[in-house]
């Protein structure tokens, strides 16, 4: 079992910053590729970025590329995703995953934990 708390989220201009944490319980972080998610109200919710177990590989979504970062610390069982260059259409609650296989999987299906949330407003 692994729980998945986020943070860091927060009301932001258009342009600017925020970075969010997402800590993880358990002593086997370290063996799950982490992800995260977000849903915009009245959207589905879509992939955002993952990064693998050691941290070595990341896949972004073509929307978040080169703004977005997602890393990992495993000694302190966190992921993180800084997010730069801000824009109102990134407004949505966030959420991290957990899962336990490698590889390049971005559907919510593949996920077996998941994080409350934490919501993120970029006004224009």
């Amino acid at each position: 079992q692994v729980q998945l708390v986020e943070s860091g989220g927060g009301l932001v201009q258009a342009g600017g910053s925020l970075r969010l944490s997402c800590a993880a319980s358990g002593r086997t972080f370290s063996r799950y590729a982490m992800g995260w998610f977000r849903q915009a109200p009245g959207k589905e919710r879509e992939f955002v970025g993952r990064i693998s177990m050691s941290g070595g590989s990341t896949l972004y979504a073509d929307s978040v590329k080169g703004r977005f970062t997602v890393s990992r610390d495993n000694a302190n069982n966190t992921v993180y995703l800084q997010m730069n260059s801000l824009k109102p259409e990134d407004t949505a609650v966030y959420y991290c995953a957990a899962d336990s296989f490698g590889g390049k999987r971005i559907t919510i299906d593949a996920y077996d934990y998941w994080g409350q949330g934490t919501q993120v407003t970029v006004s224009s």
